[in-house]
């Protein structure tokens, strides 16, 4: 069998098939594929599992059953248990993010890691967390700790994405950047604005115009304008330049909503 990409995520005696399948969905959320049960509760296959994999099959079709697990973790290079109760072994304790990092530098030499998951009721015993290189356990909030398995298959699959380049690859839609105003581009526009509010008289008194300018310039300098942006702030200026041109009626059409006409025509 070829090695499938990513961890191995391990499930130590899972009781219920739908937490298998949600754990499968949490899974090919983030493109692993190489699930291993041991000795599941209710048997395998599971018509429960696979209904709450919602079309995960690709994971539930090649899912691997195994009667202990040692025989699930012989072809490893890095095992993590993980727990959130303090142990007595003496083994390197990682956040997700580490774990992952850890997990990554595997792959890249061409090795396997894997992330044991325990029991529903109470996670892993002693003994097999003994077959773990190291553990992890999630930051979670003392006061409410508990997380089901396809919760902490999913934070755990997300982190080794997130550790990876596969993240930025698989971002389903990126902010258009546009092409960054020239400093020429800038300038007109700084100055297009300043030639406005000197025709409107806003600098007063004069002698504050230099500094009012800086001010102004400072603003518009602490983001990056894109040509295009720049082009519609001009529009903006020209539009506000030109509006004494416009007729009456149509500055003040505002002011006339349907309410107030109503309002004059039952007074009439």
């Amino acid at each position: 069998m070829s090695l499938k990409k990513g961890p191995a995520i391990i499930l130590v005696e899972p009781q219920l098939g739908e937490n298998i399948g949600t754990a499968a969905r949490a899974m090919a959320n983030f493109g692993l594929t190489d699930l291993r049960l041991v000795n599941p509760r209710d048997g395998w296959p599971s018509e429960r599992a696979v209904a709450a994999a919602s079309r995960a099959n690709h994971v539930i079709d090649y899912t691997r059953v195994f009667e202990t697990l040692e025989e699930a973790v012989e072809d490893l290079q890095l095992v993590f248990a993980t727990t959130r109760r303090e142990r007595d072994c003496l083994k390197p304790v990682k956040d997700p993010v580490e774990a992952s990092i850890s997990v990554r530098n595997i792959e890249a030499n061409a090795g396997k890691a894997g992330l044991l998951f325990g029991r529903e009721r109470w996670g892993l015993n002693n003994d097999e967390i003994a077959l773990a290189d190291e553990i992890v356990t999630i930051p979670v909030d003392p006061e409410f700790a508990s997380l089901n398995i396809a919760q902490a298959v999913l934070l755990m699959s997300y982190e080794w994405r997130r550790a990876g380049d596969d993240a930025q690859k698989s971002m389903p839609f990126e902010t258009r950047q546009g092409t960054p105003a020239s400093k020429g581009e800038l300038l007109g526009f700084f100055g297009h604005l300043e030639s406005a509010l000197d025709a409107s008289n806003y600098y007063r008194p004069e002698v504050k115009r230099p500094h009012m300018v800086r001010l102004i310039r400072d603003i518009f300098n602490k983001v990056t304008l894109t040509d295009r942006e720049v082009r519609t702030l001009r529009g903006v200026v020209a539009s506000l330049e030109r509006r004494h041109l416009m007729p009456r009626d149509d500055r003040t059409a505002d002011q006339n909503s349907p309410s107030s006409n109503s309002d004059k025509s039952a007074d009439s």
